[in-house]
């Protein structure tokens, strides 16, 4: 398909970069076949990798023959559109730091039992709201070791086009699915849950009985409030990150990798 030169921001196709929300995006086609934008080539090449199916290009001229040279050759039977640097921040709604988006469909998802049949370590997103720290969580669950992510409804939609951008793909890479169960529902699959918290009962992260559980599944709270009553008394654990010079917690994300890190499978010395 021929690479499509634009000079009008009402070009058919275009509404999928600019004009459609993140709802909108998510159910543009049928329910489980929305889309999600990929940014920059760094980003789309994880998603390509990973066997996402690109439905459209944008993407600034220069990198035509450039940066994105490989990703155009690899989407050439799909709309590729092309423009000024200042038409398409228009279209956006800002300057492409990166040149470069992809319309991606999204996958149908898996069954929370699919997700975590093989899995000895996983985290369940409670509540996040914010895109940047769920596309951290995401980031640092690829990098530290975790086999799956699950999260509740009321969580940030991790193919949300912020949360993508952060994970720098992340998000492709570790399996995930939506939790609609209680949380205790995971002592089925054979899994104990640690709740991150700071209460009476907390024990410190780097306990070693933590570390001996077979099969773990690490739960993180809300931004604010953190993680209901409900879920820490159904916890098997309660859990916290050890502390100095009076500080009480991290933020969320930054919690994540330092949990990740500790209670990663294998770590048990």
């Amino acid at each position: 398909m021929p690479v499509i030169e634009i000079s009008s921001l009402n070009y058919p196709g275009l509404e999928v970069f600019g004009t459609l929300t993140e709802a909108q995006l998510r159910n543009c086609l049928e329910q489980d076949k929305g889309i999600f934008i990929a940014e920059s080539p760094k980003v789309i090449r994880v998603a390509l990798e990973a066997g996402y199916e690109p439905l459209s290009l944008l993407c600034e001229r220069k990198h035509l023959t450039g940066d994105a040279v490989d990703i155009v050759e690899r989407c050439a039977h799909v709309p590729i559109y092309t423009g000024e640097r200042e038409l398409l921040s228009q279209l956006t709604g800002y300057v492409l730091t990166r040149g470069v988006l992809c319309a991606m469909r999204r996958p149908r998802l898996q069954s929370v039992e699919s997700v975590c049949k093989e899995a000895r370590r996983i985290v369940v997103i409670d509540g996040v709201v914010d895109s940047t720290n769920v596309g951290a969580i995401f980031r640092s669950a690829a990098a530290l070791g975790m086999d799956a992510v699950l999260l509740t409804r009321q969580s940030c939609d991790p193919l949300n086009r912020r949360a993508v951008r952060v994970s720098m793909g992340s998000v492709f890479l570790v399996p995930w699915t939506w939790l609609d169960a209680p949380v205790s529902d995971l002592h089925q699959l054979g899994f104990r849950t640690a709740a991150m918290a700071l209460t009476d009962r907390s024990i410190p992260l780097d306990s070693p009985v933590l570390k001996h559980e077979p099969r773990l599944a690490l739960v993180m709270g809300t931004e604010g409030d953190g993680l209901s009553s409900e879920v820490i008394v159904a916890s098997d654990y309660v859990v916290r990150i050890p502390m100095a010079h009076g500080v009480d917690s991290l933020n969320v994300a930054a919690a994540s990798a330092v949990a990740f890190w500790e209670l990663r499978a294998g770590n048990s010395c």
